[in-house]
């Protein structure tokens, strides 16, 4: 062991992953998350490109793919359920519409959680209340009444980060609105879904249907326009009356889907937004994932950003000989560019649902060479180094700890 004490922030899906990493390179990792547990479903996320590598150096690929929503593809619709377009799940070697690697968020971070929860301390329903550092370390002062040092303190908690704005200051210096609002939420499957996403767009609204491995159930998908956004990310019944509010009215499925909201267990709803950040460290705090770099649910990459980040992070710190400024320094200049390609990919989307307004002028054709040259960036574009002199304690070699 190095002697490094990691304290991650977030136990979702970057976290977990950056402590798999971090242990495999030495360190001692503990991992706080404000939960009282996981937390399971979620939107569907989705591994591509470079991504599926990470999973692979992880050991991790078959329990990913057992965990797999299992999709076929995906029917775009008109207001009579009539296929407009269909998309499969093997279009483009598995990185189009539909990926391949599609799972859950809560069964993602529960193959995490599993692979690491051996090895790594786990401390829910707790959070960083206070912290301060010096040239040596980080004292950390937790919500729960416990103080530690560390070493390392490393921000993985989403674009709400609370220790982003801890550290960097208020999340309104980074965090930016595109205009659009997404809603997720559990329906009982009365709908006949069998494997195939179905989707329904119209004047920049949508409403969608996915499948999951319960053939009992679906997750319901709904996005509107809204150009600002000031509901608070915790208030639940707030959320629910604006998305009744804001899609009233719209054909196909939508009042039947609107209507199990009340009954749903697992009901999600936030702003598409990015988190654009000049530097992702300060000192010896760094931050991972949406916190640090969030791409939006519209780049189809923000799993992808979490799990490559993880895999440099450590890396970097670990070939620094765990010098944060070194480290830190070396991972953000690995990654930008990898973040940038990903964000233009979000806001590229975002305009694409945009309706056209009466004086609108019809849009230009896009330059389909420049567009598929940014997707093989978006998904391709950054080297994963094999780190071969750095310390690797394999994914089979898992030093116990007791989780808490």
């Amino acid at each position: 062991m190095s002697g490094i004490r990691a304290l991650v922030a977030g136990a979702s899906i970057a976290g977990p992953a950056l402590a798999h990493w971090l242990r495999r390179r030495g360190a001692e990792v503990t991992v706080v998350e404000r939960a009282p547990e996981l937390r399971p479903g979620g939107q569907a996320v989705d591994a591509r490109g470079v991504a599926k590598e990470v999973i692979r150096r992880m050991g991790l690929d078959a329990a990913v793919r057992a965990a797999c929503t299992d999709t076929a593809g995906a029917y775009t619709l008109d207001v009579d359920g009539n296929v407009v377009e269909t998309y499969r799940a093997d279009d483009d070697g598995g990185d189009g519409y539909i990926s391949e690697i599609e799972i859950l968020r809560g069964d993602l971070s529960q193959v995490l959680y599993d692979d690491t929860r051996d090895g790594v301390e786990y401390v829910f329903g707790d959070r960083i209340a206070e912290l301060t550092q010096d040239a040596d370390g980080v004292d950390v002062v937790f919500a729960g009444g416990d103080r530690r040092r560390f070493d390392l303190v490393i921000g993985a908690d989403g674009l709400h980060s609370a220790l982003r704005a801890m550290v960097f200051g208020p999340r309104e210096q980074y965090v930016r609105h595109l205009g659009l609002v997404l809603a997720f939420y559990s329906v009982p499957n009365e709908f006949g879904l069998d494997r195939w996403l179905l989707d329904y767009q119209d004047s920049g609204r949508s409403a969608g249907l996915r499948p999951v491995r319960d053939a009992t159930r679906a997750i319901a998908m709904m996005s509107f326009p809204s150009p600002d956004f000031d509901v608070d990310h915790r208030d639940v019944a707030a959320q629910k009356r604006l998305l009744r509010d804001r899609m009233a009215g719209f054909g196909w499925l939508t009042p039947r889907i609107l209507e199990h909201l009340d009954d749903t267990p697992d009901f999600y709803l936030d702003q598409v937004a990015q988190v654009v950040m000049d530097r992702w460290s300060s000192g010896r705090v760094g931050l991972l994932g949406d916190a640090a770099f969030s791409s939006s649910p519209m780049s189809g990459q923000g799993t992808g950003l979490a799990l490559v980040g993880a895999y440099l992070l450590a890396g970097e710190l670990a070939a620094a000989g765990w010098d944060p400024e070194a480290g830190f320094a070396a991972y953000e200049a690995r990654m930008r560019p990898f973040v940038e390609a990903n964000q233009e990919i979000g806001r590229m989307h975002v305009q694409s649902l945009e309706a056209p307004g009466p004086d609108s002028a019809s849009s230009p054709e896009p330059d389909v060479e420049a567009l598929m040259e940014l997707v093989e960036r978006a998904l391709n574009g950054i080297e994963l180094p094999e780190y071969a002199g750095v310390p690797d304690s394999g994914a089979s070699a898992l030093p116990e700890a007791a989780p808490r």
